[in-house]
């Protein structure tokens, strides 16, 4: 399973709800791996807290294997190498690889070359793995490029890819995530200029919302009743526009409440921080778990109306 993550905007939880993707699925068995296409920003080392050991990849990270200067990238074993004495490798548990962009690498322009090293390093991985996640930068950024461009190649024909489109619950972030998907330059145009048609593409996106706060949750408890009232209000605005957006109910896969541990520091949810340490709430952790599921089902994704 090929999984690309993408946001319009930075901030949507876009890498660190990937992180705990790629973490659930690996708790559960499944070979999962994940490659760090943020170029501008090649930083998802510090969610698995291996951002010591990231530290090492000067010269052999993915920018480096991209644009040829070596001729495989650097891959970090999450289990071994993480801080945290939590993320350990359970019994049963399958493996969990991070693939770093190069220290100090930056965003660089799609061609053929690097392309063609794209199609062979997703081909192996995904042979290799269960779950491949790759991250991409935020917006309209040649990370998105290069992976239409990938994933037009007829080497990649018959792979099962879906991509995620994350976006906070706010107005702003669902015109963001919108015209990230239908506007000029957005990923439908962008895979139309690859050779996709605009069904296929369609069909392989969901989104994912995030800093979700539910209007009838027990934390509002302690807001005034026309508080509580205006909250419901704005939830029912907000999933009108996403439905006017095409982006409502029938094509959300996932929906991750407002955590504040996400918020303050971004990480894996592990079963101690919410039973030992108790720091997450289990809502999350249970909509965690949900969306690595629907992610993993095998099922063929199809278009549908909204």
């Amino acid at each position: 399973m090929l999984i690309f993550s993408v946001s319009d905007k930075g901030g949507t939880g876009r890498s660190v709800t990937s992180t705990n993707i790629a973490y659930q699925a690996a708790l559960v068995g499944r070979d999962a791996c994940y490659l760090d296409f943020d170029f501008g920003s090649p930083t998802i080392g510090a969610i698995f807290d291996v951002e010591d050991f990231a530290d090492e990849v000067l010269t052999e990270g993915l920018h480096d294997y991209l644009n040829g200067r070596v001729p495989e990238p650097r891959k970090l074993d999450v289990w071994a190498l993480s801080a945290r004495d939590s993320v350990r490798k359970p019994p049963g548990g399958g493996r969990l690889d991070l693939y770093p962009g190069t220290k100090g690498g930056s965003s660089f322009v799609v061609d053929a070359n690097n392309a063609a090293r794209c199609v062979d390093l997703i081909t192996r991985l995904n042979e290799q793995y269960d779950l491949c996640i790759v991250d991409l930068s935020a917006g309209r950024s040649f990370a998105a490029q290069l992976a239409l461009q990938t994933l037009a190649h007829p080497a990649l024909d018959g792979l099962e890819a879906r991509w995620l489109v994350f976006h906070r619950w706010t107005r702003q972030h669902v015109y963001a995530a919108k015209s990230l998907v239908y506007g000029p330059h957005g990923l439908i145009d962008t895979a139309l200029a690859n050779g996709i048609s605009e069904d296929r593409m369609l069909a392989m996106i969901r989104y994912v919302r995030t800093a979700v706060i539910d209007p009838h949750g027990p934390a509002n408890n302690a807001l005034r009743p026309s508080q509580q009232a205006w909250l419901w209000e704005c939830d029912q605005d907000l999933e009108r526009l996403a439905s006017r957006s095409r982006l409502g109910q029938n094509l959300r896969i996932g929906s991750i409440p407002l955590e504040p541990i996400l918020q303050w520091r971004e990480q894996l949810i592990t079963d101690r921080d919410v039973l030992v340490t108790q720091v997450a709430n289990p809502e999350t952790a249970k909509s965690l778990r949900k969306l690595t599921a629907v992610v993993l089902n095998e099922t063929p994704w199809t278009l549908e109306d909204e």
